[in-house]
């Protein structure tokens, strides 16, 4: 009986003891979160680090002069900020270019000429000169691939599938609208078309087309593939479902194929005090498309990650692993940097065991998405109190990101984490004209570089 008595004992006061030692970690990392957001939105560099990348270096697609712009922005950029060690890593990217500005308009029987806002998609072949068609439409992917050969055959198609307007997720939304874009010109061209046109990828209605990469398949014909405005796609398809007569589409894209180019990613570190060849790697993608400035996609992500390690040297945090900064290059056509960072890494002997990105652009934070197992997604979720007060609440199983994926071939067992921001207004942006610098809000901005620094430290403290 004593000794039930003194093992009762003993097991309550060692309750007790791990309690109190949780509530008191509990405690100091409260302040310490309270540091970091405080820094981030009182002293940080966020916003002005990204009016430099969007305003002096500006749209930065691969293989571009100003691609290589923002490899040398990005270097000079985070030697700035003092880090342990900043340096290149060579990649081969592809380089495509847009070529001289896309013209195109389409005809009525009775003549009216309409005007039409139009880009290529990226990766698409030229019209070689003004290219003329019927215009055969097709309400989604599945309607053309079931459509008959003699009816496409010669043709223009025009694919005019929205994006579900009834999805909350609006990534979700783009993730089934994806196919047309990535996959329309192999689709219409085993039919014999000579064109394909889509709605561009947005949920709301303007004049701003929106580009992306896109798909040949070998051995088939490569046809030209282009977007029209959400506007221009809703305004052609009325008059299709109206009209019983023929309308003639022309068009013109002087698009180009060229050699790949070397290219960089741009990396930094804090070393790691205890155990230093373990990384944690942190990231967003240097690349943009070459409309815009890449403010959104993903100029926020680039300094989201910056500004994530730059305030933890301020606050003279001594990382127990290794924190590393990356700017990929190519994310947007080919993901080049990422395959390649994945493949040198390991070949190093590296043991990289998370990796974090951001690139859903600068809006709200609201949570973290875990591509991993299932102590991953228990540590993120453990930290829901912590981050309560400043209104995170996604702790979910879901995707990292394009950069960070090929980690996971490379390293088995890895926790890939995505930064989830509000996402209603991202496709307002997303590759187009409208992904500017102004359309970024300073504090949205700088509470997703808090979230992210604090998330970065809390991992390095508990994984």
């Amino acid at each position: 009986m004593q000794f039930k008595i003194v093992l009762t004992l003993f097991i309550t006061l060692s309750f007790f003891t791990v309690h109190n030692a949780q509530e008191n970690n509990h405690a100091e990392d409260s302040v310490m979160l309270r540091k970091i957001y405080s820094e981030a939105l009182e002293n940080g560099h966020a916003y002005e680090d990204l009016r430099s990348l969007c305003k002096d270096i500006g749209a930065r697609l691969s293989g571009s002069v100003s691609a290589e712009m923002a490899v040398q922005w990005g270097y000079h950029r985070l030697k700035k900020y003092d880090f342990d060690t900043v340096y290149f890593q060579e990649v081969m990217v592809p380089h495509w270019e847009r070529g001289t500005k896309e013209n195109g308009y389409y005809q009525s029987k009775d003549g009216k000429i309409t005007k039409v806002n139009i880009l290529a998609l990226g990766g698409s072949v030229p019209t070689n000169g003004i290219m003329e068609g019927e215009i055969v439409m097709f309400k989604n992917r599945d309607a053309l691939l079931k459509a008959n050969k003699k009816d496409v055959e010669g043709k223009i198609v025009f694919i005019s599938q929205p994006m579900d307007q009834k999805m909350i997720t609006t990534f979700s939304a783009y993730g089934a609208c994806y196919p047309i874009r990535g996959l329309g010109a192999i689709d219409a061209a085993k039919l014999g078309a000579k064109a394909v046109i889509i709605r561009s990828l947005s949920l709301s209605e303007h004049d701003h087309p929106h580009t992306g990469t896109m798909q040949y398949e070998e051995g088939l014909k490569k046809i030209p593939a282009a977007a029209l405005s959400t506007n221009d796609a809703t305004a052609l398809e009325n008059l299709l479902n109206e009209s019983k007569g023929k309308l003639t589409f022309y068009f013109e894209m002087d698009c180009k194929v060229l050699p790949d180019k070397k290219s960089h990613n741009v990396i930094a570190e804090l070393k790691g005090s205890e155990n230093p060849n373990n990384i944690i790697t942190i990231g967003g993608h240097l690349d943009s498309w070459d409309i815009g400035e890449g403010a959104h996609d993903d100029g926020a992500g680039i300094v989201h990650s910056m500004e994530a390690l730059r305030i933890l040297k301020e606050l003279n945090y001594k990382p127990k692993n290794t924190l590393r900064v990356v700017f990929f290059m190519n994310e947007e056509n080919g993901n080049m940097g990422g395959k390649t960072y994945a493949k040198k890494v390991k070949a190093s002997g590296e043991h990289h065991i998370l990796a974090i990105e951001s690139d859903r652009g600068g809006f709200s934070p609201r949570g973290f998405s875990v591509d991993g197992k299932q102590k991953h997604l228990d540590l993120i979720r453990s930290f829901e109190k912590l981050f309560k007060p400043y209104l995170i609440h996604h702790f979910e199983f879901g995707y990292g990101g394009v950069d960070i994926g090929p980690l996971k071939n490379e390293f088995e067992g890895i926790g890939l984490i995505g930064f989830v921001p509000d996402s209603q207004r991202y496709f307002d942006f997303h590759h187009n004209a409208n992904d500017v610098f102004e359309n970024v809000n300073k504090r949205e901005l700088e509470l997703g570089a808090g979230s992210l620094s604090g998330l970065l430290w809390l991992l390095d403290r508990y994984y």
